[in-house]
């Protein structure tokens, strides 16, 4: 494989990984639909883990409709506590609060 094609694959690798991450994930980008998201999902919480804080899973706005993301562990923030991502109205819109730690 020549280092055109070598330099091109990475070129195309990195790309095809910026595209996978949900926008919302960005920090601060601010998301403003005019459709509802869905009811939350029902997740059974798996058994507490020390030195971990559950994050629960939300919709996600992807393109043109909402996307379920699961929940998941993260390392917990002493001092701190997780704020879920969630939805709220603003005036006639949905926007989008990315999940943060906050004090």
């Amino acid at each position: 494989m020549s280092m055109r094609n070598i330099a091109l694959a990475l070129v195309l690798l990195v790309g095809a990984g910026a595209l996978s991450v949900p926008r919302s994930s960005f920090a601060g980008v601010s998301i403003d639909i005019d459709i509802a998201p869905p009811v939350a999902r029902v997740e059974v919480v798996p058994p507490a883990r020390v030195g971990f804080v559950w994050a629960p899973g939300y919709w996600d706005w992807r393109g043109s409709q909402h996307v379920w993301v699961a929940g998941s562990w993260m390392r917990e923030r002493p001092g701190y506590h997780w704020v879920g991502a969630h939805w709220g109205r603003r005036g006639p819109h949905w926007h989008f609060e990315p999940g943060h730690w906050a004090r």
